[in-house]
């Protein structure tokens, strides 16, 4: 069998196999939209009971009004729990939602190959095992895709289409158009390790976890940086809400997958938290203890910054410009402003030969050591601008400065608006080096056929709540950059990690002939 047109699957009769989280929400998304669901499950009973909790949910959304009763009602009289597979062999579609084990998965859709019709479409929701592997050894491979949703199924509008090497372009086709009939937002992806989502977000948590690993701040610091980026949450409040035990694995399992890429090396610290049975929220403790009344920030009052000597704003671009009008007005009870260098090779405050810099992957030692200026401090990368007032920004300090330049250096970006976060001299600070290595694997994929830059950004935003996505990051941040944040990194650390993607050093090239 050949699939060369795409399968007409409105409306269709539809089986979920699995009635976990995960399978409950894609019968109900599916019965939403108008589909007969027979909804199975291997333990005995499960499917039964995911119905009763799904009813309960319902009623609580009719009871707010937002859902009538109606509705409700159609919903559940569209779903029937059946406790043998041969009771769907009419299904049109099948989304198996069981257990990441790869071969339970192979001997589901074999048994399911031998019951449904042979135009069935099959699809899987598996979140980083191999589309490809799983369709080995069935009759039509070219029938069976990926359909990856998120949790909570309901609300998470992503839906990845994941195209196995075998995987007839009609399904894939198909099922992206029905994803958009139930109201998501279907993007297209190469079945690869981890394929978009889980692929590109590892370093959101690689590199709070590296920063860990060097000591460099605590995790509420850490935390408060990256919130302040735009994130939802922080890496260790995620990692502890998804469960250590779970994120351990995903990284695992795309590290291996890579052939143990460096990229994707799993973390020592988060291997703690897991071999002590410190999985985050449902164990009661990971990098906080719950119920999490809120971890401490580091508390410091700064008096106002010595204003007596020269003030210079050097750089040029939405940074500068915000830094010059900050400072403007920090200086204004002064009766005069800050001097200006647009050309100069750096963005950021000189207070009397003293140096305030943007981090460009360099530590604040190197600065001084290449430069010659001892009072070195950098800043991170701030992202809203204008940044609302106490906006937390991580800084660091060359071991070489002053006294006097140690308290000065937060006191200016305190009365530049931020809310300043000390770490240790960590290259790349926090922002900074999270959203380039966020470009880099973006980027990458890109390179791998893996998805496009705007099904990226899609996905990124959709799936996993990111404030932007990577590639609209790099269209408000040069790629030379970007490379060069990274180059930094990479020559710091004398490793693979940080290799920068041979399509954004492309991007780099491309910008310098413009």
């Amino acid at each position: 069998m050949t699939m060369t047109s795409s399968p007409a699957l409105a409306g269709a009769p539809l089986l979920v196999v699995g009635a976990g989280l995960m399978g409950a929400g894609i019968a109900q998304v599916a019965a939403q939209a108008g589909h007969p669901v027979w909804l199975h499950d291997a333990r005995e009973g499960a499917a039964a009971e995911a119905k009763i909790k799904l009813a309960r949910s319902l009623d609580a959304l009719a009871a707010k009004g937002k859902l009538t009763a109606e509705a409700v009602a159609q919903t559940l009289a569209r779903i029937t729990p059946v406790g043998a597979l041969a009771e769907a062999a009419d299904a049109r579609l099948v989304v198996e939602a069981i257990v990441e084990k790869l071969d339970v998965k192979r001997a589901l859709f074999r048994e399911l190959e031998g019951l449904v019709a042979p135009d069935c479409v099959l699809a899987t929701n598996t979140s980083s095992i191999s589309v490809t592997a799983i369709a080995n050894g069935l009759a039509h491979p070219e029938r069976l895709v990926g359909m990856h949703f998120f949790n909570p199924v309901p609300l998470m509008r992503l839906v990845e289409v994941v195209s196995g090497l075998q995987t007839a372009p009609a399904v894939a086709e198909a099922i992206f158009a029905l994803s958009a009939t139930w109201g998501k937002t279907p993007v297209h992806a190469k079945s690869t390790p981890g394929f978009i989502v889980n692929r590109i977000a590892r370093p959101y948590y690689a590199e709070t976890l590296a920063l860990l690993q060097e000591q460099a701040a605590t995790p509420a610091v850490l935390d408060a940086c990256l919130r302040a980026a735009g994130f939802r949450m922080g890496p260790c409040e995620l990692m502890d809400l998804i469960g250590h035990d779970t994120n351990f694995s995903v990284t695992q399992s795309v590290f291996e997958a890579n052939f143990f890429d460096k990229r994707f090396v799993p973390s020592l610290v988060q291997r703690e938290l897991v071999d002590g049975g410190l999985l985050g929220r449902k164990s009661g403790r990971g990098f906080y203890v719950y119920p999490n009344e809120g971890a401490a920030l580091p508390v410091a009052v700064h008096g106002a910054p010595d204003s007596a000597g020269a003030v210079t704003v050097h750089g040029a671009g939405p940074i500068a410009e915000a830094l010059a009008l900050a400072a403007t007005a920090a200086l204004a009870d002064q009766g005069w402003g800050p001097a200006r260098v647009t050309d100069s090779g750096w963005t950021g405050l000189e207070v009397d030969g003293a140096r305030l810099m943007l981090t460009d992957g360099r530590s604040a030692a190197q600065v001084a050591a290449e430069t010659g200026c001892r009072d070195v401090a950098l800043f991170d990368r701030p992202v809203r601008l204008p940044a609302p007032p106490g906006t937390a920004l991580a800084y660091a300090l060359a071991e070489s400065a002053s006294a006097a330049w140690c308290a000065q250096a937060p006191a200016w970006l305190a009365a530049l608006g931020f809310g300043p976060l000390p770490l240790a001299d960590a290259p790349g600070l926090v922002v900074a080096r999270t959203l380039a290595m966020l470009i880099n694997e973006a980027a990458d994929a890109v390179l791998h056929g893996v998805c496009t830059p705007e099904g990226a950004d899609a996905a990124m935003k959709l799936g996993v709540n990111y404030p932007a996505g990577p590639f609209e990051w790099l269209a408000a941040w040069r790629a030379a950059e970007v490379a060069a944040l990274l180059d930094a990194l990479d020559a710091h650390h004398r490793g693979e990690r940080y290799r920068v993607s041979p399509w954004l050093r492309r991007r780099v090239w491309a910008e310098a002939q413009r």
